[in-house]
């Protein structure tokens, strides 16, 4: 009898594709999408409509995690035949996924790895991504746990917002308000974020939004070689695909194996439209 296959399990906050979704067999339990009292799992709403909710807020959209009976009803399905899972959430530093997941994970015995990706969007996607592949071709439960791990030490994610009212009204990043506050406003320049061991941090403030686009081409030419790369957008779709050609010539990284998409709202109800997030997994 062979070794039982691993599952894959994340959040919605991965903002995969469907076609990979599917194609890799990946578990997603939804967060949970808020307007006011009406509430969704992400995924019940299309982009366009969640977009047209929040334009036209308020009340303004939130999110919160998915209940620890969400997480346990997945991982009871799928370790029913002694299978492993590994689950990798949305970083713990902005929500509270990681530690529902985990305390989930208690009832089934060591069959259930939790692991907090400390990114999001596409760069919890790219983490996803390659344990998923792992599963496929084989690979146990310990050797997909290091190599996601290994990933997530070599990964770095820099966020170019337009605005920072989203980002004041989701609350998750309250830490970060009052200094983008005092200069955001009286100078009308671009803050661009980075996540530091999870945590939504300013690397800088940009002029304008195309000086954000250089800045942002800068620091991934530092962090040459560069092994993995993603673009993540909120109704910014050709900028997202310009800067991923514009990395591709840059890194030498055909522009097929780069992974563009647009966000759903675990990031863009923080961040707002006209956002542009990029990920890269420095060489090993």
């Amino acid at each position: 009898m062979g070794t039982l296959p691993v599952h894959i399990v994340t959040d919605s906050g991965c903002d995969l594709p469907r076609t990979i979704i599917e194609a890799l067999k990946i578990t997603i339990v939804p967060l949970v999408v808020r307007f006011g009292s009406e509430v969704y799992l992400d995924g019940q709403l299309s982009r366009d409509e969640f977009w047209n909710k929040t334009m036209s807020a308020p009340p303004y959209p939130q999110t919160s995690q998915p209940s620890m009976g969400a997480f346990e009803e997945v991982f009871e399905r799928l370790t029913a035949d002694g299978s492993p899972v590994v689950c990798m959430t949305i970083t713990g530093k902005h929500s509270g996924t990681y530690n529902t997941a985990w305390a989930a994970s208690q009832r089934f015995a060591g069959l259930v790895h939790v692991i907090d990706t400390a990114s999001l969007s596409l760069g919890q996607g790219l983490q996803v991504l390659a344990a998923a592949r792992a599963a496929a071709a084989g690979c146990i439960a310990d050797e997909i746990v290091a190599l996601v791990t290994s990933l997530r030490q070599r990964m770095r994610m820099f966020i170019l917002l337009d605005t920072i009212e989203y980002l004041r009204r989701g609350g998750r990043a309250d830490g970060l308000i009052p200094i983008l506050e005092r200069v955001a406003r009286a100078l009308h320049v671009k803050p661009l974020l980075t996540l530091v061991d999870g945590q939504l941090s300013l690397l800088t403030l940009a002029r304008s939004y195309n000086h954000g686009l250089a800045r942002l081409k800068q620091e991934i030419e530092r962090l040459m070689p560069v092994e993995h790369l993603a673009v993540a957008h909120t109704r910014f779709a050709e900028t997202a695909n310009d800067m991923a050609q514009k990395l591709a010539q840059l890194t030498r990284l055909p522009f097929s194996e780069i992974l563009v998409g647009e966000t759903g709202p675990a990031l863009a109800s923080h961040a707002g439209p006209k956002v542009i997030g990029v990920v890269a997994v420095k060489g090993e």
